[in-house]
């Protein structure tokens, strides 16, 4: 499982940067290079912009990942395609390939029976389509919420965690996007 701090998109936590002080925790919110937000009507975005998201949805992906396995334990399609995301965000894999993993994991999810199965092998796919399509971030939390049926509490805890590690600039395109 990816250490989410090492994607290099979210903030450590503790509250301290990596030499131990403070951070600052203004409400800055980083901007483009053109100093433009992300555009909510664009599904693609740049391959820059997608990689910065990928890292966030595999994050997402692998916390929901568990209720997969609990169901088919012997099907890795999914954790395959968390790690071809992965390897798309070191360069290792084109955008082509990552694709194919993410088709294979809404296969499994046809496969599967149970909701929270069914559910985090969606997200699992979503997130590793946003190497290819920047709006496909945009299921993540829809899918998440599928997660959990007759368990709010939980629900509601995960869409929390999601909601505070994406990077700040993408909050509202993928919250507020469609």
């Amino acid at each position: 499982m990816a250490d989410i701090r090492s994607l290099g998109s979210f903030p450590d936590p503790s509250g301290d940067d990596a030499t131990g002080r403070d951070r600052d925790d203004s409400n800055v919110v980083p901007l483009f290079a053109d100093g433009a937000l992300p555009d909510s009507d664009d599904l693609r975005l740049s391959e820059d912009d997608r990689r910065e998201l990928v890292g966030w949805t595999i994050a997402c992906a692998e916390r929901l990942l568990p209720l997969f396995q609990v169901e088919r334990p012997d099907d890795d399609r999914p954790r395959e395609a968390l790690a071809a995301a992965e390897a798309f965000l070191r360069g290792e894999l084109d955008i082509d390939a990552v694709r194919e993993k993410a088709f294979a994991c809404h296969e499994a999810a046809r496969q599967a029976q149970d909701p929270s199965a069914v559910a985090a092998a969606r997200v699992c796919g979503q997130a590793v389509a946003v190497a290819h399509l920047a709006g496909h971030s945009r299921q993540v939390p829809r899918h998440t919420a599928r997660a959990f049926p007759g368990d709010r509490s939980r629900r509601d805890e995960e869409l929390a965690w999601q909601r505070m590690n994406i990077p700040a600039r993408f909050d509202a395109y993928v919250y507020d996007g469609d």
